[in-house]
């Protein structure tokens, strides 16, 4: 039975429906738009590298950046490549892979029905050969090297691994060349076959698509499948312990200007459903009002040539991992990083202004009904808070809920110094 939920403040509706096989379809209608944008996803990323495989009792541990591997490989089969039907049929296609989440998607302005077919389809047809699987480790390790010579990749994967002890959000999503040397064939079908049934997955559908139409189309799909019973996925994770693994590093590369990046490790919350939601959105103002463009700080800074356009501030909240990172280029890595400190320290002990604050929520809200025109943004939203069983389109209503006092009391909570931890990239001297 189709559920249909209005958000009349925003005039939006979503059909969702759970099919007998486990998976979950929601379809976002936007008549008059000319591109529907689809995306099927697995609430599995690269941080599930432990787990007890379904049919199984005991945990395994598997090659770090299978995830991704497996994302790479289901685009093949014995017709082929994948993204060639796609392109036949109007769409463009492509994948991704996160440290909780891999989805696949497509873009069209024509043959909607075929091209939610062949995605359905071709994810749920794994096909791999020990061939197959030894001729995509040359093409990933040139992936993973490209990456290693990325500066703000390194960057960010530096802060994790400073921040964090022995959680797997600090291993590149991609691997290493020795890890996925270690993938087999065996593998992957084990992790498909634990992570890849239907009821560990959503289909998000949003544009100009009829909702009872799109339902039926992909009921008709999976009644045409045999799956297992559902079951349980057990994830193994080592607990984290509250203090950081490494406090700084400074690594050398060859930059035009050093780049800095700042982070602080957040304990995992315990809350759910929209208070979690309320949560997220809090701390996301509490960073806009303190690092966003208008803000204070940023403004002094930019003044000053310690930030330029890459200056940035973001909060991670995921299955099991949570961090706030702030950092950018800046010609004086250590002045940039005290001055942060200082911002923070400063707002520990005045807070953050209410008025700046209620700017800040406004121009969210703003933001929020502008992207709500993007078909893009909302399946891959929607699907996203969908996996914390929660409706993206209730963040307007918490966000004009959300008070400064709120706001405010995160900052004693966010900010602990043994939680903190720095990575600097600095120009590689000639000779």
């Amino acid at each position: 039975m189709t559920e249909v939920i209005k958000f009349n403040q925003l005039q939006e509706t979503i059909h969702k429906e759970k099919l007998p096989n486990g998976l979950t379809v929601y379809v976002i209608p936007k008549p008059g738009f000319h591109k529907t944008f689809a995306s099927f996803t697995t609430n599995y990323g690269s941080i599930d590298n432990r787990f007890v495989p379904i049919g199984k009792n005991e945990t395994v541990e598997v090659p770090d950046g299978i995830a991704h591997f497996l994302e790479h490989k289901m685009f093949e089969d014995e017709q082929g490549d994948v993204f060639q039907t796609f392109g036949e049929q109007g769409a463009s296609a492509n994948a991704f892979t996160s440290f909780t989440k891999t989805a696949y998607l497509f873009s069209s302005t024509q043959e909607t029905d075929k091209n939610i077919t062949t995605l359905l389809d071709f994810v749920q047809h794994p096909y791999f050969t020990e061939q197959s699987v030894e001729k995509e480790k040359g093409i990933i390790a040139q992936e993973i090297r490209m990456y290693e010579d990325n500066p703000d990749w390194q960057l960010f994967f530096n802060l994790l691994s400073n921040l964090y002890q022995h959680h797997p959000v600090k291993i590149d999503i991609a691997g290493t060349v020795d890890s996925i040397h270690k993938i087999t064939k065996d593998d992957l079908y084990e992790c498909y076959e634990t992570f890849y049934h239907p009821s560990n997955m959503i289909l998000c559908v949003a544009g100009d698509a009829d909702p009872d139409h799109i339902i039926q189309l992909v009921k008709d799909n999976q009644a045409a499948k045999s799956f297992k019973a559902p079951d349980k996925i057990e994830r193994v994770l080592e607990q984290e312990p509250e203090a950081v693994a490494n406090s700084k590093t400074v690594v050398s590369m060859s930059v035009n200007t050093p780049k800095v990046m700042i982070g602080y490790k957040i304990l995992p919350t315990e809350k759910e459903g929209q208070d979690l939601l309320r949560y997220e959105l809090s701390v996301e103002i509490l960073l806009e009002a303190l690092f966003g463009a208008g803000s204070d700080a940023y403004e002094a800074l930019y003044e000053e040539g310690l930030i330029d356009d890459s200056f940035s501030s973001e909060f991670m909240l995921e299955r099991s991992v949570s961090f706030v990172a702030i950092g950018g280029d800046t010609s004086d890595p250590e002045t940039f990083e005290q001055r942060i400190m200082d911002t923070l320290d400063k707002a520990m002990n005045d807070g953050v202004d209410d008025e700046q604050i209620e700017r800040v929520r406004n121009k969210k809200i703003g933001g929020f009904l502008k992207q709500l025109n993007s078909p893009e943004f909302m399946a891959n939203q929607y699907t996203d808070y969908a996996f914390h069983d929660l409706h993206m389109f209730d963040a307007v209503p918490l966000l004009e809920q959300i008070t400064a006092e709120e706001v405010n009391a995160l900052l004693s909570t966010l900010f602990q110094e043994k939680a903190r931890a720095v990575s600097q990239i600095t120009k590689k001297q000639a000779g």
